[in-house]
């Protein structure tokens, strides 16, 4: 059996050398070093690479049921670094803040069938999520799926989350068949983008009030848009300005678009070359390995964890219940929702596949191994999501809330139930401003959860969300607003023996009239504290006149802020975890 060792970019002085195979890993990518090749670091911290080993005529790997482990492990970063290359690609070429600097995105890799292979490490709610978006397309054009395709939706009711977060979907076939119609399907790749406006009654389209999904913005339920490799660009205006509540900046959506593709060509090019590289055989095998690997790392899982069960309530009274059952002999577990909430006439409902996407999140969390997040960790898993529950809604409700807030109380409950972390902040803390012109949207950080041997960190996004905050100097170049201060809101995070993370400060003073839209939670329920452990501190929303007098806002809030008016948000600490000891 061979291993493949995995070096860190950052620690290698010039004039090391690594022979494959290898895995060298930096923040942008993953190098790999296959056998009979070595690596080198030179005077100016270039890296060569050298084949030392005479290639044979037969280089590829046999087509084996068999899992080889240093395969599998390059083929894991394989398919990882794909999806990180799109990521890339999405970020270079888009034109929103919010994908470009705030990288409010995720791309990844699927099987024919819609199973999700790999991912980068981008936003869990989205990732956990896409798949059902995939096996949609499938199940509506079944056959009628050709090279040259991309499809577009947003539907919250077909894997979707909220209308803002917009997946295009690209079906990926055989590379060199001349006759175009007669390709074998192969694998899809996607993406997901959060859009800075698709329409609805508020700017940045998060409205606080909104009570049905038609206020929301515009739902795009599956639609081919690309064929034969040619974007509809009249049938985009169409669909995003014909519409009661249409998209502000229509313009921006389409050019976001573009670049949504761009990543799913970069996806499929490199896919194309892995299988150049592998074979069809072999790079399929390997995909049904990766997924099988992490179905048996969570079955592992399983057999160290015990039967557990919570409850949270939300500032709007809803509750959620969780109960988890584990048969030891057969490494599954049962994860009943049942006893949540019914469908809410606000906006806090969140999909079934949300909350799918956060059961999955909080198992591949657990899992003490790198492997990528995918369909095989819930292989084990038997989710019981009660219909018409305000995590898996009926058609219309609204859920644009549900997304970003209900989800993070979702996994708040699924760690605690297993005991193994006080509550985090429990919220994204949903700003977004604008007017006809612009709009911009952003979530802010908080403290997590302390754990059983560990404090919870402070200022940070947590959970199901890891979007970045755009820089102060780009957003006041590209927004009339003016960053008063942005800081650690200390001692917000609960005490104990092992103490919660403190959440943030955030107040923007605005040049201009816009109207502001607030969506939150843990507003008057506390982040929960375990094992002992104290809450940390509930969040806070103010309007700070131009006169300077301070007004207090709801959790969830819509207000007309006029030029010289300021917006505070202090977002909410951790739980603490265990009795302080004096």
């Amino acid at each position: 059996m061979h291993e493949a060792s995995i070096v860190k970019r950052a620690g290698m002085p010039a004039g090391q050398t690594i022979k494959g195979p290898a895995i060298i890993t930096e923040n942008t990518g993953t190098l790999i070093i296959e056998p009979g090749w070595q690596a080198e670091v030179m005077q100016d911290m270039a890296i060569v690479l050298t084949r030392v080993v005479k290639q044979t005529t037969n280089q590829k790997p046999e087509n084996s049921d068999k899992a080889d482990p240093v395969l599998l492990e390059i083929f894991n970063r394989r398919f990882m670094t794909i999806a990180e290359q799109m990521g890339l690609v999405l970020e270079r070429t888009s034109h929103s803040v919010n994908i470009k600097e705030r990288m409010d995105f995720s791309c990844a890799l699927f099987t024919p069938s819609g199973d999700l292979i790999a991912n980068a490490p981008h936003i869990p709610v989205h990732l956990g999520s896409m798949s059902d978006s995939v096996r949609a397309v499938i199940k509506k054009y079944q056959n009628d799926i050709h090279a040259g395709d991309s499809f577009i939706l947003n539907n919250p009711y077909q894997g979707g989350t909220h209308l803002p977060d917009i997946t295009v979907i690209t079906p990926v076939f055989e590379q060199d068949k001349d006759d175009t119609q007669n390709k074998s399907l192969l694998f899809f790749v996607a993406s997901r983008g959060h859009h800075a406006d698709i329409g609805g009654i508020t700017p940045g389209s998060m409205p606080a009030t909104s009570q049905s999904i038609n206020e929301e913005g515009i739902l795009l339920d599956n639609i081919r848009f690309v064929r034969n490799h040619q974007l509809d660009e009249s049938l985009l205006n169409q669909l995003l300005t014909q519409n009661p509540y249409p998209a502000r900046t229509p313009k921006q959506n389409i050019a976001d678009l573009r670049a949504q593709l761009a990543a799913n060509h970069k996806g499929i090019s490199e896919l194309h070359k892995l299988l150049e590289e592998f074979g069809l055989n072999v790079v399929s095998n390997y995909m049904d390995h990766v997924l099988n690997n992490a179905e048996m790392t969570v079955r592992k899982l399983l057999g160290t964890l015990d039967d557990g069960k919570f409850s949270c309530e939300m500032d709007n009274g809803a509750q959620i219940h969780v109960s988890i059952k584990i048969n030891q002999n057969k490494q599954t577990a049962v994860v009943d929702f049942n006893g949540t909430s019914e469908q809410l006439s606000s906006n806090f409902n969140a999909p079934a596949s949300v909350c799918r996407a956060a059961v999955l999140y909080v198992f591949r969390c657990l899992v003490n191994k790198d492997i990528p997040l995918n369909e095989g960790c819930l292989r084990p898993l038997e989710l019981r999501i009660p219909n018409h529950s305000f995590i898996n809604p009926a058609f219309p409700a609204a859920v644009v809330a549900g997304n970003v807030e209900t989800s993070q109380i979702i996994v708040d409950c699924l760690f605690a139930a297993l005991g193994v972390m006080a509550a985090s902040q429990g919220t994204m803390n949903n700003f977004t401003f604008g007017n006809e012109q612009f709009q911009y949207y952003e979530t802010l950080c908080g403290g997590t959860g302390a754990g059983p041997d560990h404090h919870g960190t402070s200022a940070v996004q947590s959970n199901m969300t890891n979007s970045h905050l755009t820089d102060p100097e780009i957003l006041e170049q590209r927004f009339p607003v003016r960053v008063e201060y942005f800081k650690v809101r200390k001692n917000s995070g609960g005490k104990g023996k092992f103490n919660g993370g403190d959440g943030v400060e955030r107040c923007l003073y605005f040049h201009q009239p816009v109207q502001v839209s607030i969506l939150a939670n843990r507003r008057q329920t506390e982040p929960f504290g375990l094992a002992g452990g104290n809450a940390g501190a509930c969040g806070e929303n103010w309007y700070i006149d131009p006169d300077g007098k301070m007004h207090t806002l709801p959790a969830c809030a819509e207000v007309d802020v006029p030029a010289g008016g300021s917006i505070l948000i202090r977002t909410p600490g951790g739980g603490g975890f265990g009795a302080k000891q004096e």
